[in-house]
This record gives C-alpha cells, structure tokens and sequence, in this order.
C-alpha cells in the first residue's frame, strides 16, 4: 500500500551560498553513503561548518525509509538514509497494529481512500461469515458420505476416509493458488482487464492438461491433480476480478446487479449446451476407448474456445484510457495531431503484449542514482529539478552507451493519472525527436515547451471523441516517490 508521509525537516541557510541556491526535494534508492546520520538540528546550529549543507532532495519508500540528499559546499551530492518511522515516531493511523506486508496483501491498494468508509467493517464481518459457511458445509459433506456408508468410525472405510482426505487436500492447494492471485496482484486487473482476462484462459488451459494426464500416470494422480488444481485456481484468480471490471464497464446506468445476474442466464444457458454436447461426444463409439483420440478432441475445442476469447475480448470497446491505449493516442496524435475514437483505438490494442516490450520503453518509479547513473554533481540534480518544477514528475533519457531508446520516470508526491499521461506525451515527442548529438537537457527542454503548448490540445479532442478524461487508468507507482519541499 502506498502512502505520502508529510514531514518537516530542518532548513539550513548561509549567507557563504550562492544566492540562487535552493531547496529542491527528490526521491531514490540507497547509496554508498546511506550508513550516515544526518545533523540534526541543534548540531547545524552548534556547527558553523554544517550551515554550508543543503536538503536538495528527499526520497522516500514504502517501507517507511526516507534518503535525503545534500548539496555541499563543493556543490557535490552527499546522501542520508534514515527510518521515518523510528526516527520521527510515524505510524499509520490505520490499523497501526497490523504490519505493512499484511495490509498490503489484504487491503486493495490506496486504502483507505480508494475504497468506501464501510469497507473494512463490512470485510471484518464477511470473514467469520465466511467461516461458519465452510464448518456448516464440512458438516454437510460428512453426513452425505454417513448416508452412502462412509462412517469413519469404521475401520472398513480408512481407505475411503484417506482418499477423501487426499481429495480435499488437493483442493486446498488449488485454493493456496486464488489466495496467492488476490493478495499479490490484485491491483493489475482495473488497468487491462482484456488482458488478463484472456490469461486467465490460457493458464486454466495449462492446468487442464495436467487433469488428461492422469490416465497416462495413475500413480502420480494426487501431485498432477493437485497441480491441476492449483492452475486453474490461478486462473480463476485472474478471471474473476478481471470480468468484474468488465461487468461494470457494461453497466453504464449503474445496473451492474441486473447486468451480472443476466451474465449468469447466459453462462448457464452455455453450460447446458456444452454438457450436452459433451455428452453427446463421449458417446460416440471407440472414442472413450481411445485416449489419442480424446486428447485431440480436447484440444481443438480449447483452441476453438480461446480463439472465441479473444474474438470476445477484441470487440471490447473501453472509454478509458490505460497505458496501451494511452501510447496509441499519444502516437497518433504526434503524427497527425488528431486523435482515433474508442472503437478504432480499441481494435488496435494488442491485449496479449506486455509492456515491458513495447516501444520506446518507459520505466517507472526509477530512483535518483539510477537516473543519474553514477553522477554525483549537485549541479546537475539542482538543474534538473528546476527544469520539472511545474511537473509532478522527473523525466530523462537513459544515456548508456549501447542502450536503445529508453526514458526513466520518476514521481513526485502528489503526482496523478494525468502526470503519468503527460510523461507518456512527453516519452513520444523525444523518441520522434530523437537526437544522440543534441545535449540531454536541450531535448528535454524543448519537449516539456512542446507538452505545454500540446497537451491541451490533446486533451481536448480526447473529450471530443468520446473519451472519458476523468477516468484515466494509469496507475502511479509509489514504489519511490519525491517530496517537492519547494512547493511549500
């Protein structure tokens, strides 16, 4: 869970210092250096030699940790790692008891304020609603299997009683696999639902798989069911929530209650058809007889079933904007200055691509010492600051030699989904604008004066074609975030 701690620091001045020195505040990862402490107050008011320090930048992490970077007097980066939330007594008023690893996993990203006020009560109630359900429903089965003659007082029935043990065990590492999809990658699926949604039938297929072998190692039946299980419980941890985005893209009036319970008229309508169906194929002669021929049946409906998926998924027509969608508009719009409308848009977003492969690669959340890449004049971080003063980001261009075309991204407190649209802008104009010759600084100069004058633009005609501007799904990584103190 990401969270924005507003702390004061001490301010050190000098009149020794250049008079257009100032503050500027950033964010990073560790250094060298980081075993340091740095002076505290009174040591800056005691030591003459301390006033000489200035607080460029803070960098601070999830995990309660801050990094804050100093500018000498020889104008070079010295760097302060500390924990916040020892050292200045912090605390989440939320649940301060229970430890940030575990709210991370359980509570949807942002809480509390990316969920409702009744949220966690409602939840706190669900759980041991939850609990009497199953002890009621362990009951139940143990009478059914009483009634068929299992009664495990026997002795007669420990072969029965161990294979029902062995049957539920399985089923329970299938469930490991939905707990692990929901705690951990909960927050992927409100940006690309297409996408995991159509993953999420390529991974049931994998875990199917495991089920037709079975008749070819009957002695291996618990490890390859239970791993069976386990792949389709993954699958319907990326089904599930995905398609519930999906219903409630459908429910443009609000009736997502009516759109989901008709959703399930059609699915069962389907399931009725389909099990006909099967049966009607499992009673064709020699075919049960013959598992060559059974396992090719099976596999060409599934490659039927996933090439209807994706037909399903493709005529999809979202009005928001995600970072696919965003890199599309954004291209368009840089070679022709007009934008497409959500059906064209739409029908162009590859759902299969990752985007770790797409082109020109942007990565986010990127730290001060990766941004500098080794550099340490405070000079150069001073001027880059100034340069995003009005950003709610840090944007440059990776300068390794041999390196593609690549911008590291990096955000301040406070930045949002359109800060994150306005770096993608940005990315776009310096990748058709590309120059090795031209100084770093002049390109991106010149790129921030082109998104000032641009961007407006853009965002106008994105409200002209139908896009919905106040739904940007482009999700900000606080993995590692700055704290502008010159904003204050």
């Amino acid at each position: 869970m990401s969270f924005a701690v507003h702390l004061s620091f001490p301010i050190f001045k000098s009149d020794s210092l250049p008079p257009k020195l100032t503050r500027v505040p950033f964010l990073c990862n560790s250094s060298s250096k980081s075993n340091q402490s740095y002076p505290s107050k009174q040591e800056s008011q005691d030591d003459p030699q301390s006033q000489h320090h200035q607080v460029l930048l803070v960098e601070r992490y999830m995990n309660g940790t801050a990094k804050r970077y100093i500018l000498d007097d020889e104008f070079q980066l010295t760097t302060f790692l500390e924990d916040e939330c020892k050292s200045n007594g912090f605390s989440s008023k939320e649940l301060p008891w229970l430890p940030d690893l575990v709210k991370d996993f359980v509570l949807p990203a942002g809480y509390p304020g990316s969920v409702s006020d009744d949220y966690l009560e409602y939840m706190l109630f669900q759980f041991p609603t939850n609990v009497t359900g199953w002890i009621c429903h362990t009951l139940v089965t143990s009478s059914l299997l009483k009634a068929v003659g299992l009664d495990y007082s026997s002795a007669t029935t420990a072969a029965a009683s161990a294979a029902a043990i062995r049957w539920v065990s399985k089923d329970g590492i299938g469930a490991v696999g939905r707990f692990f999809i929901g705690g951990r990658f909960g927050n992927l699926f409100d940006d690309d639902p297409k996408q995991w949604r159509m993953y999420a039938d390529f991974i049931g297929s994998a875990g199917s798989i495991f089920d037709l072998c079975t008749p070819l190692y009957p002695a291996y039946f618990l490890p390859l069911a239970s791993l069976g299980n386990l792949t389709k419980a993954v699958a319907r941890g990326l089904k599930d929530p995905s398609f519930r985005v999906i219903q409630s893209h459908f429910a443009v009036s609000g009736n997502l209650g009516d759109v989901a319970a008709k959703e399930e008229v059609w699915d069962v309508s389907a399931q009725l058809i389909g099990l006909g169906l099967g049966i009607l194929v499992l009673s064709t002669p020699g075919l049960v007889n013959s598992y060559p021929v059974l396992a090719s049946t099976w596999m060409t409906m599934r490659l039927l079933h996933l090439w209807l998926r994706y037909q399903s998924l493709s005529v999809l027509q979202f009005n928001t904007v995600n970072l696919k969608r965003a890199r599309i508009l954004v291209n368009m719009h840089l070679s022709s200055s007009t934008v497409l409308g959500c059906e064209e848009c739409n029908k162009m977003e590859n759902i299969l691509s990752w985007e770790i492969f797409s082109v020109p690669r942007i990565v986010f959340g990127v730290s001060l010492s990766d941004m500098l890449g080794g550099d340490t004049s405070g000079l150069k971080v001073k001027k880059l600051l100034e340069l995003y003063s009005k950003e709610k980001y840090i944007l440059v261009l990776n300068q390794q030699p041999f390196k593609d075309f690549e911008v590291l991204v990096s955000f301040k407190d406070g930045a949002t989904s359109l800060s994150m649209l306005r770096s993608v802008w940005q990315t776009y104009w310096l990748y058709k604008n590309q120059s090795r010759q031209e100084n770093m600084f002049d390109q991106l100069q010149e790129s921030l004066k082109e998104l000032d004058h641009q961007f407006d633009m853009f965002l106008q005609q994105l409200r002209d074609v139908g896009w919905d501007i106040d739904s940007i799904n482009l999700k900000v990584r606080k993995d590692v975030f700055i704290q502008d103190f010159s904003m204050y």
